[in-house]
């Protein structure tokens, strides 16, 4: 066991029991997380949500993304305390509850950030958690060929009359066609941003979509 171990020993984010370097929380606090079991091929209530925005192949969230939940405690601390490594752990729990291999995926993309929001995290946290399941599923991924247009806008952009806006809001860096892409983001809320990024690529040539998430809220 490492010195900082010792001096500073990792915690499970909700009873805070001492637990090894390499998890987020303990078993017993493992066991309360309300995964949602979809089935990435059928019809589930993330698919539904997703259907009402722009044309769909497929959709899987991995977690019930609750107020007060231990989801919400863990995707905070991969978004907002600086635990990049949370990623990969989230990313494991997907490969271990969904097989994609039938799926047809040419191509994982990540929602990205603005650079400065990225710079000031000092990362995207979506990033580990995609390059781990792109290892895992063998399918390339693709942390570039989309880009955010705007700093510190997505999440103020929630009315339907903003529409336009969010269509702004992204960019594709590169021609693609003939492509199945699942999109990659950590919640799901009102669905306004990968709506925009969605119909940047369906737009771009005969692609077809297909959306993966952390957890939906």
């Amino acid at each position: 066991m490492f010195l900082v171990d010792l001096l500073f020993p990792n915690r499970c984010l909700e009873c805070n029991r001492i637990i090894h370097h390499n998890e987020v929380v303990c078993e017993l606090c493992f066991d309360q997380i309300n995964f949602t079991h979809h089935h990435f091929s059928e019809s589930n209530l993330l698919t539904e949500k997703c259907r009402l925005l722009f044309p769909i192949e497929n959709a899987f969230a991995l977690m019930q993304f609750e107020e007060e939940s231990t989801s919400q405690k863990i995707i905070h601390q991969l978004k907002y305390g600086g635990r990049e490594k949370i990623g990969k752990i989230i990313s494991n729990w997907t490969l271990e509850k969904i097989d994609l291999r039938k799926s047809k995926i040419d191509l994982l993309v990540t929602i990205p950030l603005h650079p400065t929001k990225q710079k000031e995290r000092g990362y995207n946290q979506l990033h580990l958690f995609a390059d781990t399941l792109s290892k895992g599923l063998k399918i390339p991924c693709d942390h570039s060929l989309i880009k955010r247009n705007f700093y510190k806008k997505a999440q103020a952009q929630k009315r339907r009359e903003q529409r336009t806006f969010n269509e702004n809001l992204f960019s594709i860096t590169k021609n693609i066609s003939n492509q199945h892409i699942l999109l990659i983001d950590d919640v799901f809320t009102t669905g306004n941003t990968m709506s925009a990024v969605a119909w940047q690529i369906l737009k771009e040539g005969n692609n077809k979509v297909s959306v993966l998430v952390m957890a939906i809220d």
